[in-house]
């Protein structure tokens, strides 16, 4: 009887021990390193308790950091969870039916291409003499806005952020998409009866049926936001300046570039802080809509 009852237990443990070696195992000797002063070359490390910790709050650069990924986050979730399930429903409609399949790989398309080569492609896009896009602004009369998009702290943040947008609507779009298709049919014939129009269905129909597809695409996206890297890096580095850098890449030059790795890893720390909380909120809300 008592073999039965472990069994189960053994099933598991192959898994448990992988995710404990792996994931926890590392994240709690994150924790510890955090608490120290060293780098690489050093031959021991300095203990120096909460010194890492008070010393982000009183980093100009990483209060700069985290007000980027806010700002990423916010913008993100406009456009990829929002604005990509408005996307969704208009390429599900009848009207776009025929055509919809090829509207699908159109969008989809930028997903399977290398971070490496969209990076390479928008610098020429956002290349102030040759450039597409300051020649289609001055192409349309607006040549006082064209800039050196990735060279102005002003632009290059944004510029970065266009970037990811662009590359991963169709991957979101297609995740809704999937959400859609599974909503009855007879959900949408018995509220064209009633005379709701289309907006009135997308709204009372369409997004309360995929309700569970935007709480897990809310999550993708906010959390990627949280820890993009390879789009800044690629693009601008975190320059011009510090005016694009997030937590990521300056964990990385934190780590990397300065080699001090503990203070990397109290970063490292914050950013695994931010998106757990705001697991728990987007959690939270999303059990408060499903009640309501």
């Amino acid at each position: 009887m008592a073999k039965h009852k472990i069994t189960p237990y053994l099933y598991v443990a192959p898994s448990l021990l992988i995710v404990a070696f792996f994931i926890y195992y590392p994240v709690l000797d994150n924790v510890q390193s955090s608490f120290y002063s060293w780098s690489p070359f050093s031959a021991g490390r300095d203990f120096v308790g909460t010194t890492n910790y008070i010393r982000l709050f009183h980093d100009s650069v990483f209060q700069l950091a985290l007000k980027n990924n806010l700002i990423h986050a916010v913008i993100s979730f406009v456009i990829q969870v929002l604005g990509t399930l408005v996307l969704a429903a208009i390429l599900e409609d009848t009207v776009f039916r025929r055509i919809s399949p090829l509207l699908r790989t159109v969008y989809f398309f930028p997903v399977l291409i290398s971070i490496s080569v969209i990076g390479l492609l928008f610098t020429f896009i956002y290349n102030p003499e040759i450039g597409s896009l300051n020649k289609g602004l001055t192409l349309v009369g607006l040549k006082e806005y064209t800039t050196g998009w990735l060279g102005d702290s002003n632009t290059a943040f944004y510029a970065v952020i266009a970037m990811g947008q662009w590359q991963g609507i169709g991957y979101y779009a297609m995740l809704y998409i999937v959400a859609i298709q599974k909503i009855p049919n007879e959900i949408y014939e018995a509220a064209k009866i009633d005379g709701a129009g289309k907006i009135r269905t997308f709204l009372n129909v369409t997004a309360p049926q995929v309700k569970e597809m935007v709480f897990v695409v809310s999550i993708l996206v906010v959390t990627s936001s949280i820890l993009v890297f390879s789009d800044v890096y690629v693009l601008t580095g975190g320059g011009p300046g510090y005016a694009s850098q997030v937590l990521s890449t300056y964990l990385y030059q934190a780590a990397f570039v300065n080699n001090e790795m503990g203070y990397a890893s109290a970063i490292s720390n914050v950013i695994l802080l931010i998106t757990f909380l705001l697991y728990l909120v987007q959690t939270k809300l999303f059990k408060i809509s499903e009640e309501g």
